[in-house]
């Protein structure tokens, strides 16, 4: 069996309220890991590379942040809370986009060191109901997700 990284993040649907997403990047975890964790570079790759207005960041167990991503006219508003926070390896935080508001998500990421100079960071969505999860799915998550990645692949080739 051989591996490879792929612009794909491989998104699987394991139970009927999950989405399980995997994603190698060539890169060692601890840079990984501050893209995700350093404001200042979690908006250069979070929302597509499009303009990432952060109305709020407190990362930290507890914390509240709020995205508001800008493209083509239009806005699409991210937030959720932190529920726990181990550095360089895993966050749990609530997901929520305004697009589907009052459907909460739970995100588990976790950060994976393959030894390599490369880290896989998998995803495990969870949602209170199958037909969430499915309205997710629909709401063009993947390619959006895998237009964040490829911009997140851009930041990290930069060093």
């Amino acid at each position: 069996m051989s591996t490879q990284t792929t612009t794909d993040a491989t998104i699987t649907t394991p139970l009927e309220r999950e989405i399980h997403v995997e994603r190698v990047f060539d890169a060692p975890r601890e840079r990984v890991w501050a893209a995700y964790a350093r404001i200042e570079q979690l908006v250069q790759w979070w929302g597509r590379g499009n303009r990432v207005d952060v109305e709020r960041w407190e990362f930290r167990k507890g914390g509240h942040y709020r995205f508001v991503e800008h493209s083509e006219g239009e806005t699409y508003g991210f937030e959720g809370r932190f529920r726990e926070i181990t550095p360089q390896e895993r966050i749990v935080q609530t997901f929520e986009w305004d697009g589907m508001p009052g459907h909460v998500a739970i995100d588990d990421v976790s950060f994976i060191d393959l030894g390599d100079g490369r880290t896989k960071v998998v995803t495990v969505s969870q949602y209170h109901t199958p037909q969430e999860r499915d309205g997710m799915l629909q709401s063009g998550m993947e390619s959006g997700l895998n237009e964040s990645y490829r911009a997140l692949d851009a930041l990290l080739a930069k060093g």
